[in-house]
C-alpha cells in the first residue's frame, strides 16, 4: 500500500463513521483485469451504492477496505468457511444491509495484485450468483410492484427463473435489441408448471421502468450505455445493474 493510505482513508472515516472506505487501486501485472479495474476506479460515488448487485462483488474491494472499529463490531466477525467462501461479499452485503456507507478515497492507494493461485478463484460463480439474487430480492425486487428484466438472453431469463415465484409474477416483460427475439414476441417458461408463463419481449424503447439490467456494461463500445442514457433515467431508482 503507499505510504499515504492510512493517513487519507482515516481522515475520510472521520466524516462517514458508519461507512466502508475503499480507494483506487493500480493492478500488478499492469493491464490484468482491465474491465474489472476500470469499474473499481472509475464507477460513481453514488454507484458505490447502487452497483453492489453486480458479478463484480464489492464495488469498494476488499484489500482496500478501512472502517471504525465500532463499525466493524456492529456489523460483525467475517465467515470463516474458508475456502470457497466469499467472505468478502457476505460482510460487505452484511454492512450495507445494516444501512451502511460505501465511500472510495479518489487516489491510488494500492497495487492489486493477481495471479492464477488467488483464493478468490476457489469461489463457485453459481455460489456468487445465488448470493447476488438474494440480496436483490431483500433490497430492490420486494419493494417493487412490478418491473422489466433488460435482457432476453441467457443472463436475463437466469434470473427470471431464479426469482421467487411471488416475485416472478411482477416481471411485465423482457426488453432487448436483438430483433430475433423481439420478433418471436414472448419468453416462455418451460420449465414451469402448466399453464406456462409466457413473459412479453420488447424493444427497450417501448418497455417501462423500473428495470433490472442483466447487460454487461463496457463490451459493447458504448452503445449499450448510449441506448441506457437516451431513456433519461435515475440509476438506483428507475433501474439497478446486476450484469
Amino acid at each position: 500500500m503507499m505510504p499515504q493510505r492510512i493517513h487519507l482513508q482515516y481522515e475520510a472515516c472521520l466524516f462517514n463513521s458508519n461507512s466502508l472506505i475503499g480507494c483506487q487501486v493500480r493492478r500488478d501485472p499492469e493491464g490484468s483485469t482491465e474491465r474489472y479495474t476500470r469499474w473499481i476506479n472509475n464507477i460513481s460515488q453514488d454507484q458505490l451504492s447502487t452497483q453492489v448487485y453486480t458479478s463484480h462483488g464489492p464495488t469498494v474491494i476488499m484489500p482496500t477496505w478501512f472502517c471504525s472499529r465500532d463499525w466493524f463490531q456492529r456489523v460483525g466477525t467475517f465467515d470463516e468457511g474458508g475456502k470457497g467462501v466469499p467472505e468478502d461479499l457476505l460482510w460487505f452485503y452484511q454492512s450495507v444491509g445494516q444501512g451502511g456507507g460505501v465511500v472510495r478515497v479518489d487516489q491510488c492507494l494500492l497495487v492489486y495484485r493477481y495471479h492464477q493461485q488467488a483464493a478468490t478463484h476457489s469461489v463457485l460463480e453459481e455460489t456468487i450468483w445465488n448470493l447476488r439474487v438474494a440480496f436483490l430480492h431483500e433490497r430492490v425486487i420486494n419493494q417493487w410492484e412490478s418491473f422489466t428484466i433488460w435482457n432476453a438472453g441467457k443472463q436475463g431469463r437466469k434470473l427470471y427463473r431464479c426469482l421467487s415465484s411471488f416475485n416472478q409474477k411482477k416481471v411485465r416483460a423482457f426488453c432487448d435489441v436483438d430483433e430475433n427475439k423481439i420478433k418471436k414476441g414472448f419468453y416462455t417458461y418451460e420449465e414451469s408448471k402448466r399453464p406456462k408463463p409466457q413473459i412479453p419481449v420488447l424493444h427497450y424503447r417501448d418497455a417501462s421502468p423500473p428495470y433490472i439490467i442483466c447487460v454487461k456494461l463496457d463490451m459493447t463500445g458504448g452503445v449499450f450505455e448510449e441506448n441506457l442514457k437516451s431513456l433519461h433515467l435515475e440509476e438506483g431508482v428507475d433501474y439497478y445493474h446486476f450484469n
